[in-house]
């Protein structure tokens, strides 16, 4: 099924920063900005059991319980087991950038097989106080955490999570899988295979306004040729573009904080706000199904929304072109 068939609108909620972030979330914040999202019409939520080591489910579960299941869509990613063994998270996260230090000390292991991905979305429907799930992500196959191995966890995960996942989809036990990704090679690789048949993808950081060169020319056009769906995480780049301090899960380079003060320097004599610029640019590319910025505070769910309400000029967008801020073919809203 195509995700834009299940997805239930543009605008989605990522999970991420409820597994505690780079800090520690208060409870009840990050409860109240579940609800918040909720009291907006958001339908989607995206989630893992590596934010927090199952941190960020058990808070969507606790949230979202009582809510009528019908109503909403959840995706979340198997390729790691949260267990009951705990270790020391000062350093767990993305690389040693300890991005979830702050989260559960349960330890987290990598498993992509077929047994391990079915003890996973068994393990999640007890955090997420749910009895299904709609789409399921293959999480971080790629170069990002597994370096020169990474193709080695691909062919793992090609032999059991794959097909365990194309058998729970015909089944339907779920209407949708696909990959989980920080890099756009394995979605190049998975794509390039007769089998399996994902429904599409998850594309955190790689189709931005700060980064979309290679999703825009080698992953973009066969996704939307193939009448896939990609769902756009970190449209905002870990913060990078709405005056945050990190880029990719970690300090912004010098060159990265340029390109953000110019194509701020231009959305300033525009009036557009930096978060429309995000949304708006990833939502132009019908490959694009839906964007899911991450949120850890009731307030930065009104923001989005206003943002995905904001006009944009179509004279911003001709101008970020010709300042070479954007690639001469990416796809730019349609002017009103």
């Amino acid at each position: 099924m195509a995700l834009k068939e299940i997805l239930p609108s543009p605008l989605g909620f990522g999970a991420a920063p409820l597994g505690n972030m780079f800090r520690a979330i208060p409870e009840d914040e990050a409860l109240a900005t579940v609800e918040a999202a909720w009291n907006d019409g958001i339908r989607y939520f995206d989630n893992a059991p590596f934010y927090g080591a199952g941190l960020a489910e058990i808070r969507m579960g606790e949230a979202l319980a009582g809510k009528p299941r019908d109503q909403y869509v959840i995706s979340t990613k198997v390729g790691r087991l949260v267990l009951d063994e705990i270790e020391d998270v000062s350093d767990s996260g993305f690389g040693d950038n300890g991005v979830f230090k702050y989260g559960r000390a349960n330890k987290v292991a990598n498993d992509y097989s077929a047994d391990a991905t079915l003890r996973s979305i068994e393990g999640r429907l007890e955090r997420l106080k749910t009895d299904h799930i709609e789409i399921v992500w293959v999480h971080d196959v790629a170069q990002d955490f597994y370096g020169d191995e990474w193709l080695s966890v691909f062919e793992s995960a090609r032999n059991g999570a794959f097909k365990a996942l194309d058998r729970l989809r015909d089944e339907g036990v779920i209407k949708a899988w696909g990959l989980g990704v920080n890099r756009v090679e394995p979605i190049e690789l998975l794509l390039g295979l007769k089998e399996p048949r994902p429904d599409g993808f998850l594309l955190a950081g790689r189709y931005s306004l700060l980064d979309h060169d290679r999703a825009l020319q080698r992953v973009m056009p066969m996704v939307a040729e193939r009448g896939l769906g990609t769902v756009v995480g970190g449209p905002y780049s870990s913060g990078a573009l709405v005056g945050g301090p990190n880029f990719e899960y970690a300090p912004a380079t010098p060159e990265i904080l340029d390109k953000v003060a110019r194509i701020r320097a231009i959305a300033e004599r525009y009036g557009v706000s930096m978060k429309a610029a995000g949304l708006h640019f990833a939502l132009a590319n019908p490959a694009v199904a839906v964007v899911i910025p991450g949120a850890s505070r009731p307030e930065r769910i009104s923001e989005d929304r206003a943002a995905f309400a904001e006009r944009v000029p179509a004279d911003f967008w001709r101008e970020l072109r010709q300042a070479g801020l954007i690639h001469p073919s990416a796809p730019v809203p349609a002017p009103d």
